[in-house]
């Protein structure tokens, strides 16, 4: 008997997981990431962070996705993560960018309770939680670098986050492919700010990884 689709794709998500690529990738911070994928799979189910359906396509679609950004804030001193919910990308960010102060931004209780049990697991000894809405802190602090993922459509981003971004600084999200129908509802809010046309990145990750769409606002 075949196998199921979900098993298969599993499989070769496991395989992606541990392939020689996404090892020199990850580099020293692999492990940390590891047992991150793992709490996502247990944990992070039962606690409605992440889909049953997700789960199959965990580090690909996820884990993976979210390290896309780092190579855009590696030389950051300071990110914020906006709406950074079961940790994406703002803990992989963390993990891979140890020489940053990550602020991840949360406003539901459950979810920084989580963020926070995830930070202790790990050792992340360079991360800040800080529960509340992205605009709650416009006038409380400014980052090199500000992130999200899924969060919303760049126009009502754009005004949550470049705020955050000191001059200087950029904004980088993750989007999908069909973002540059967003573009345009965005400019307004973009000039605003006196910040650069959105840049729309093809994002390489590794070897046998998809392309992620990434968006950078300079400031």
């Amino acid at each position: 008997m075949s196998a199921a689709p979900d098993e298969v794709v599993a499989q070769r998500d496991r395989e992606l997981s541990e392939s020689p690529a996404v090892r020199e990738l990850l580099g020293e911070a692999r492990p940390q990431i590891v047992q991150f994928a793992e709490m996502l799979e247990t944990d992070g189910e039962l606690r409605g962070l992440i889909g049953p359906r997700e789960l199959p396509r965990l580090w690909e679609r996820h884990i993976l996705n979210s390290a896309a950004v780092v190579q855009f804030v590696r030389d950051a001193p300071t990110i914020a993560d906006v709406g950074s919910g079961a940790g994406l990308p703002g803990i992989v960010v963390a993990a891979m960018v140890p020489s940053a102060t990550v602020t991840l931004i949360e406003p539901m209780e459950r979810r920084c309770t989580w963020l926070a049990e995830v930070v202790e697991a790990l050792g992340l000894e360079n991360v800040v939680i800080k529960r509340g809405r992205a605009e709650e802190f416009h006038d409380a602090f400014e980052v090199a670098a500000v992130t999200s993922r899924a969060v919303a459509a760049l126009d009502k981003l754009s005004r949550l986050s470049l705020p955050l971004v000191e001059v200087g600084g950029q904004m980088v999200v993750l989007k999908g492919q069909n973002v540059q129908q967003e573009i345009p509802k965005a400019l307004k809010v973009i000039r605003r700010f006196k910040a650069s046309e959105p840049e729309v990145l093809s994002a390489e990750v590794a070897a046998g990884v998809e392309s992620t769409t990434v968006v950078r606002i300079r400031r």
